[in-house]
């Protein structure tokens, strides 16, 4: 399973590391998601979420 929010769909984006003698290696920037038991289509079901979503109010958590 890919490592994306299940809601919004926001998933790494990629950049480099940047030293202090301007040396560029790449890495990636993960987004925060967490695994939550919420409600979706009246079901409990445990879906990933970022934070982003969560702090929204997009979630209704199962209960």
């Amino acid at each position: 399973m890919a490592y994306t929010c299940d809601l919004c769909g926001k998933r790494h984006q990629s950049g480099h590391n940047v030293s202090h003698a301007n040396n560029k290696t790449k890495r990636i920037f993960a987004p925060n998601l967490q695994t939550v038991r919420a409600l979706v289509n009246g079901a409990t079901k445990r879906i990933r979420v970022c934070t982003r979503c969560l702090r929204s109010g997009l979630v209704k958590k199962a209960v």
